[in-house]
């Protein structure tokens, strides 16, 4: 199972680099990445409820909607700054530094949630064979960069 995950997370990495061809095309059109990154959120909203109404998703109650940590919704802001950010910067940076430099600050806070144990993950400590992947993939960027 994890093998099926890992090529799931490798084919929705490089599906960002689409999204971010496909926002910035409309961020064009409409002379606005803030608008862009909303009709992104809009079709995706859309979609989802299509699959929720599809496969027959009971709704959560009250009482669920009540136990989810207040800070755990914060996640939508945090997707709506990655989109809106990405739609902006994607044209100035291109694909290869913007989704290096994404992936960078990716690894730089997993390392950190990983040690400490936050946010529900597994407490993974540092370790030196992790802190030289991180060390080089932050050399890669470098290169990248240059």
């Amino acid at each position: 199972m994890k093998t099926v995950s890992m090529v799931l997370a490798l084919m929705v990495g490089a599906g960002l680099v689409v999204q971010v061809a496909f926002n910035m095309a409309v961020s064009r059109a409409l002379g606005s990445a803030p608008l862009a990154a909303l009709g992104n959120f809009l079709v995706g909203t859309l979609l989802l409820v299509l699959l929720l109404t599809a496969f027959r998703v009971d709704w959560p109650s009250r009482e669920q909607f009540s136990a989810v940590p207040w800070w755990a919704w914060l996640g939508g802001t945090l997707g709506a700054a990655y989109v809106a950010t990405a739609t902006f910067t994607g044209p100035r940076l291109g694909a290869l530094l913007l989704l290096a430099l994404t992936v960078g600050g990716q690894m730089i806070a997993s390392i950190i949630v990983d040690h400490y144990g936050l946010l529900g993950f597994a407490r993974e400590p540092v370790d030196t064979t992790r802190l030289v992947g991180v060390v080089l993939l932050l050399g890669g960027i470098f290169l990248i960069a240059r």
